[in-house]
């Protein structure tokens, strides 16, 4: 069986939904102010390492864990279960405009829901 990563098309279509992504949640209301002075090429890179990862294009990842990411916005900048929810309602309209079938969808956002104690510190 193939991983996710070769289903949903490998790196072309893993960078490609990672610059649609930021692209939505930088004009998101709700999520756009995490974003404020952070280097927008550096995060570009560091999910799709992750996304590569997570989707089983790669066997480790060398970045930092979610935990230790994550854990000035939720100090700092009050990263919750709202803002996650955001996130994962943003991955799936990136996704939809993208093609992608809607059972990798769904692939996708249980990768992500899989995190979200990891990202909020809990």
């Amino acid at each position: 069986m193939s991983t996710l990563f070769e289903r949903i098309g490998g790196k072309p279509a893993v960078e490609a939904a990672v610059d649609k992504l930021y692209l939505r949640l930088m004009t998101n209301e709700k999520v756009s102010h995490f974003f404020a002075g952070i280097d927008m090429n550096k995060q570009r890179e560091h999910l799709a390492s992750f996304l590569t990862y997570a989707f089983g294009g790669k066997t480790g990842y060398d970045g930092r864990s979610m935990r230790q990411a994550h854990q000035r916005l939720v100090e700092h900048l009050g990263l919750t279960d709202t803002h996650f929810d955001a996130l994962i309602e943003n991955i799936v309209a990136t996704l939809r405009e993208l093609n992608v079938p809607e059972d990798l969808i769904i692939e996708v956002a249980q990768i992500t829901e899989s995190v979200r104690g990891e990202v909020l510190n809990h």
